[in-house]
């Protein structure tokens, strides 16, 4: 290894002795794949038919692709700073302000408070719907609607203001080996329903409105920064790390909207309206179906959550200038966090594909494409900056201005899209 790979060392207390922290590797794979494997993959095949199954796969693929450059120019930039300032934490305001001035790094932060806020917001309401269903199969429990988000946030809001992160990691850890097992065991189930005649079905021209929907899916760009802390600045691993953490849900995603797509016929029932979750649980034919979708989706929330509240805490640490959660400051941040999600998801428990839309190509589309691409620009060439660490991206400018210009193609799709409807 060589000096440079590490910027530093994560230390624990161990019998009264300093000792190197183990490899977190595995935990930073599965924060990003976590992160990733959420809501989006539960909205994806209701998007995803109306263009069939290979233009949604090529999309698919091609949104990836663009999302993974885009973390790890986020990354390379944010090990710069963290060189430059010697601290092991520099947040996404800190790298924007530094590199693009405080005007960009205001408007940066509201985009990503409001993209934060609006998936919290569907993450609750949706988890919230997924615990009040399970509990409504009781006749003896009757609960209202709102009391989901609230039972949601009281168990897995519990689970992060209590614990501390090394318990949360083995939580996360633990949910992500869930959702992929349930996983497995929903396209064994489902797959025995597939017609091949399914995936003849091409529509290129109605591929456009999954765009949005395929970039909140394969979001993660929030947790990059504590994935470089988690990894010492050690640009091999964390290159690693993102690669692998987000082709975990690269091949879910491609394999769910298979199976639905392919399914297609048999759960949609010739309904112009497709809910793919509610046609798995309804399936007559297979009733195993129904509680094994409602564990996956309950999870594959939870891990979202996880990681979008990390986010969020990152954030906001980093704007009032707080270096350690600490039992004065826990319950003030934990309350901007959660109360107002809570408080939305509450009074409107059926919110979720709403928030969805508003999270989409906009806030995305600046935070994990447009931003990197310009601040690894200015890093790597300006006369007045001297990135002179490995880059995890190659391609040179070409690659940056390509970033841009496709982030400039979406948002305009989206408003055109806006504008026809």
């Amino acid at each position: 290894m060589q000096l440079e790979d590490r910027l530093f060392s994560q230390l624990d207390i161990a019998q009264d002795q300093l000792r190197r922290a183990p490899d977190r590797r595995l935990s930073a794979i599965t924060l990003v794949a976590g992160t990733t494997v959420g809501a989006g993959i539960l909205a994806l095949p209701a998007m995803t038919h109306p263009a069939g199954f290979l233009p949604s796969t090529v999309l698919l693929l091609v949104v990836w692709l663009y999302a993974l450059v885009a973390a790890l120019l986020l990354a390379e930039v944010n090990v710069f700073w963290m060189r430059q300032s010697g601290q092991p934490n520099v947040g996404l305001l800190s790298m924007v302000e530094s590199t693009l001035g405080q005007s960009v790094a205001k408007g940066a932060g509201g985009a990503y408070v409001f993209l934060h806020y609006a998936l919290l917001v569907a993450y609750m309401a949706q988890g919230g719907e997924i615990i009040a269903s399970a509990l409504a199969h009781n006749p003896w429990v009757s609960l209202p609607e709102w009391l989901g988000p609230v039972l949601f946030a009281l168990v897995f809001g519990g689970l992060l203001f209590w614990g501390r992160e090394a318990l949360v990691a083995k939580f996360n850890n633990t949910f992500v080996a869930i959702v992929i097992l349930t996983f497995v065991v929903l396209l064994l189930l489902s797959g025995s329903q597939i017609d091949p005649g399914q995936f003849a079905h091409q529509n290129w021209s109605a591929i456009s409105p999954a765009v949005s929907v395929m970039l909140v899916a394969l979001f993660y760009h929030n947790i990059v920064p504590i994935v470089t802390t988690q990894l010492e600045g050690d640009l091999g691993k964390i290159r690693q790390s993102i690669v692998v953490g987000s082709a975990i849900p690269l091949l879910m995603f491609l394999l769910w909207n298979a199976v639905i797509l392919g399914s297609i016929s048999s759960l949609a029932g010739g309904s112009e309206i497709f809910d793919p979750l509610a046609a798995l649980r309804n399936n007559a034919d297979l009733p195993m179906l129904g509680l094994v979708v409602s564990v996956f989706s309950e999870f594959a929330i939870a891990t979202s959550f996880i990681g979008f509240t990390y986010g969020l805490l990152h954030f906001f640490k980093d704007v009032l200038q707080v270096r350690d959660l600490t039992p004065d400051n826990r319950l003030p941040l934990f309350s901007i966090i959660f109360l107002p999600s809570l408080g939305l998801s509450t009074l409107n428990p059926h919110i979720f594909f709403t928030a969805l839309d508003y999270a989409g190509a906009f806030s995305i589309s600046v935070l994990g494409g447009i931003l990197p691409a310009i601040m690894a620009w200015k890093l790597r060439y300006s006369p007045t900056e001297q990135m002179v660490q490995r880059r995890l991206v190659p391609g040179g400018r070409i690659t940056l201005a390509i970033m841009v210009a496709l982030a400039g193609v979406v948002i305009g799709i989206q408003l055109v899209t806006m504008l026809a409807t």
